[in-house]
């Protein structure tokens, strides 16, 4: 074969030849396209999801800019502190204008698709990528084995790691790409290799991932290489190489140039990328669906060792490594895993009719269930999640003076009152300086150079602070806020408060009512209340407020909040269920 594969009509496709042998046992052609489309509505389910990421907003803002303006976001028009940030190291500029261009066909697309349809239309498209990148793992794996019940385990499993995904961003495009690259270097119509160029340009300029393109192209042509190398004779397959070649050539053709090479230099040496749980090393103990994968991929590719591919070597070190390196990563090892094990697993007994049947039994049930979820084909936005009222209120006041605010509220912010209001900071990661102060700020940790919070919000002539109370990953408590409200302090005003969101301001206009400090306390255990129903998963600020509370004395509130903790808790705790005895045998 001129792409070195192995002999699929000797070895893959058990399936299909068994079956021929035993006709009798065979269910009917109908039942596997039952299957395939239960399996599709299973997934459209999974990946529908209302919109929650707080990122997803300034992705959005950002298309719009575009489209309108028919100019890129740069220099920066939404936050006011990136044109006064000092470089933190060398070539952040570049680094900042990388993370505020490249994604920007992407989000002019995700614009567009808003303008079409509203956020139904966002919520359906984010499905539908997700789908076609599983469907594309288990496509890759039907040609490489012929087998229909390979190919559809190989899709779920893919699936089972995207599904942490499921967020209305660029990088998804990545996601597509990226699967269906690999069926174009792997299909066995060699024309289809002139859809690799058009594809890659596509890809530079609607995310940096297309440098995992890059990756997939250079590990094909090593492999065709090779083969080369051990045997002069093989015929050189030209259009791979022509093909290949172009589809680098064009992805220079993004408003970065190859800068990308630098700044993933740069993102690896950030403090602030560090500091994103996206770029931590993903967890594999306890067992996961991605360690899992990972040791049955690596068990197959040994034990076939010797018909392996020399691509399918290439990727899979290069793909775990950067998996390993990173958790947003972890989707390559979610295509190509399955694929792998669906290859070189040596299974090739055929499925008798009665296990057929089980399996469409299996997935419709499968299918019922995900359709009573209640958070499959939620075509909306979770306004929960978001400063709905915090926002609507300074639009209708007016209000533009110098905002500080959460990172994870920036991007709304920015999408609800631009160009009346700009942000202090949000999700784009622009600036080391400003989100090293923003930290010092939040946390009225001062530094060296002996700026405390209150300085700092000077230095940035800060007139209006619109926040949350939690980081809610971790459950950390935002100390600003509390000291914010003590008017002795800081000399602020509390002027709105919901369990989204609170505004203080430095010098309220004389029409605003100034609401008691009083509240506050109230307005933190709801909005643990609020998150803790939505995202139970997440209870971190129960144990927080716990501990804030055992140390002021109220046995009882921090009694209530540590048992709420525990009953949510994804783990053991050893020290919350030591404090929480210790406060039982206190009543």
């Amino acid at each position: 074969m001129a792409q070195g594969r192995p002999n699929v009509k000797s070895r893959h496709r058990p399936e299909r030849q068994a079956g021929a042998r035993a006709t009798p046992l065979a269910a009917p052609a109908w039942l596997r396209l039952v299957i395939a489309v239960l399996s599709l509505l299973l997934l459209a389910g999974l990946f529908s999801s209302e919109i929650s990421d707080s990122d997803f907003w300034w992705h959005l803002k950002t298309g719009q800019y575009i489209w309108q303006t028919r100019s890129l976001p740069s220099p920066d028009p939404f936050a006011y502190t990136t044109a006064t940030a000092k470089n933190s190291y060398p070539g952040e500029e570049i680094t900042r204008r990388f993370n505020l261009t490249h994604e920007w066909l992407a989000e002019v697309l995700m614009y567009l698709a808003w303008r079409a349809t509203g956020f139904v239309g966002i919520v359906l498209w984010r499905a539908a990528l997700l789908i076609a990148f599983s469907a594309f793992a288990g496509w890759i794996a039907y040609l490489r084995c012929g087998g229909f019940y390979r190919a559809i385990a190989a899709m779920f499993a893919a699936a089972a790691v995207a599904h942490p995904f499921a967020a209305d961003r660029p990088y998804l495009v990545t996601f597509v790409l990226l699967g269906l690259a690999i069926l174009l270097l792997e299909s066995r119509h060699r024309s289809l290799l002139w859809l690799l160029p058009p594809l890659m340009l596509i890809w530079a300029n609607c995310h940096g991932g297309y440098i995992v393109g890059w990756i997939v192209i250079v590990a094909y042509l090593g492999e065709s290489a090779l083969r080369r190398l051990s045997d002069p004779s093989a015929q050189v397959d030209r259009r791979l190489w022509i093909a290949a070649t172009l589809s680098l050539l064009l992805t220079v053709l993004n408003p970065n140039g190859l800068h990308i090479f630098q700044v993933l230099t740069s993102y690896r040496r950030s403090p602030l990328t560090a500091t994103l749980l996206e770029w931590q090393p993903p967890v594999l103990w306890p067992p996961t669906v991605l360690g899992g994968l990972l040791l049955a991929s690596a068990i197959v590719l040994l034990s076939a060792r010797h018909r392996v591919r020399a691509v399918d070597w290439i990727l899979f070190l290069a793909f775990t490594a950067a998996a390993l390196m990173a958790g947003r990563n972890t989707f390559l090892i979610g295509l190509l895993a399955p694929i792998l094990i669906a290859t070189y697993l040596p299974w090739n007994r055929p499925f008798h009719r009665y296990a057929e049947t089980g399996a469409a039994i299996l997935l419709l049930a499968g299918t019922v269930a995900v359709f009573a979820n209640p958070r499959s084909f939620q075509l909306r936005v979770a306004e929960w999640a978001y400063p709905t009222g915090a926002a609507e209120f300074l639009r209708s006041h007016h209000v533009s003076d110098r905002m500080f605010n959460t990172y994870e509220y920036g991007g709304y912010l920015t999408w609800k009152l631009w160009p009346q209001e700009r942000v202090f900071i949000d999700g784009r990661a622009l600036s080391e300086s400003v989100f090293h102060d923003y930290g010092r700020i939040l946390y009225d940790a001062g530094d060296d150079d002996g700026k405390s919070a209150a300085q700092l919000l000077d230095d940035y002539g800060v007139q209006v602070v619109v926040m949350n109370y939690f980081e809610y990953a971790s459950g950390l408590l935002y100390v600003i806020a509390p000291a914010l409200a003590d008017a002795d302090t800081f000399g602020w005003s509390l002027v709105y408060a919901d369990p989204q969101a609170m505004i203080f301001f430095r010098h309220p206009p004389e029409n605003m009512p100034i609401l008691d400090s009083s509240r506050v306390l109230p307005t933190i255990e709801s909005e643990c209340e609020l998150h803790i129903q939505h995202e139970p998963w997440f209870p971190g600020c129960a144990r927080n407020l716990g501990q804030m509370f055992s140390r002021t004395g109220d046995v009882a509130n921090a009694r209530r909040w540590l048992g709420i903790y525990l009953a949510h808790a994804p783990g053991m705790d050893p020290e919350a269920q030591a404090d929480f005895q210790r406060l039982l045998s206190a009543q």
